[in-house]
């Protein structure tokens, strides 16, 4: 970890912002007590309601003003060949299968935007991520999920650890966070309560056919498959677990859905792959623990004062 200057806001940082483990900036402050840590911890009855349904919504995570810098950050990040773009480990100006219906999809923003950077290390985020884990925060990847008006493309059903198995145990946690509100005619994400109590199932498309994962339920999963509309106003998160099973409609309104998307998991989660976890990220050994430049811990509870 790189030690930042006092006067950093003066310094010219290097363009890879993963080169520092903690903010950069000062849009998001920091507690300064133990008494201001707890202000953002969720309710007995919240994390109740999670363990029984697997997801944990409207909970205020942005004021108006994070809202619109990251939105103002957005607009870079979503143009092609703009600074920075080489960093992304993923990028789809449109990752839809129906090309009329667009869905921006990248992944690696924290990498590039001082904003997306800082979220990470919100304490809205990680003091809720932190309880919902059981323990200390590490982080494995951003998404940006964008639809925009009028034509925007769906998000398939599927259960986020499908594509994550090279990581191991499941001990990971998904926080969506609207940058518009979300609703159902824009688009929301919906979840399957319950779902998450549900084995691995094959990947059936991120994109496309939004019944393709019917394909591969068994008759007790499709009659429990009662899709619940997540409606969220912007700057609110949801929190959901690894395994369930969530997807979004298309976007034909007169305004942008946009995301950003924050997947961490507990610390002490290993490699169970040999392969690169992430694009152009060096391979972490199976069997290893998941950490070092592009994988840093985001929070402690048992550091927080």
């Amino acid at each position: 970890m790189l030690a930042l200057p006092v006067f950093f806001e003066e310094v010219v940082l290097p363009q890879d912002l993963s080169f520092y483990h903690q903010p950069i900036s000062h849009l998001f402050s920091l507690p300064v007590s133990a008494e201001q840590w707890d202000q953002y911890r969720l309710s007995e009855e919240q994390i109740q309601f999670f363990n029984e349904n697997g997801y944990l919504a409207g909970i205020r995570i942005l004021d108006d003003g994070q809202v619109e810098e990251l939105r103002e950050q957005l607009k870079d990040l979503m143009t092609p060949g703009s600074d920075g773009h080489e960093l992304f480990y993923e990028y789809h100006s449109n990752e839809s299968l129906d090309p009329p219906k667009v869905l921006f999809h990248a992944l690696g923003a924290w990498r590039i935007k001082p904003g997306f950077h800082d979220i990470l290390w919100h304490p809205a985020f990680v003091v809720p991520a932190s309880q919902l884990l059981g323990g200390a925060v590490r982080f494995w990847h951003d998404q940006l999920f964008c639809k925009p008006a009028q034509h925007g493309g769906v998000v398939a059903w599927h259960q986020d650890y499908s594509y994550w198995t090279r990581t191991t145990p499941l001990q990971h946690l998904t926080c969506w966070i609207g940058l518009d509100d979300s609703t159902r005619e824009n688009g929301c994400v919906h979840y399957v309560p319950g779902s998450h109590r549900w084995p691995d199932l094959p990947v059936t498309g991120l994109t496309g056919d939004m019944d393709a994962i019917q394909t591969v339920l068994t008759d007790e999963q499709k009659a429990l498959f009662k899709p619940v509309a997540i409606e969220l106003k912007k700057g609110e998160c949801s929190f959901h677990h690894a395994r369930l099973i969530h997807g979004s409609y298309a976007n034909t309104t007169t305004r942008p859905r946009r995301a950003t998307v924050i997947n961490v998991f507990r610390d002490g989660v290993m490699s169970n792959s040999n392969e690169p976890p992430l694009a152009g990220v060096l391979v972490i050994p199976k069997g290893e623990k998941m950490g070092g430049q592009f994988f840093p811990l985001l929070f402690d509870p048992n550091g927080a004062t």
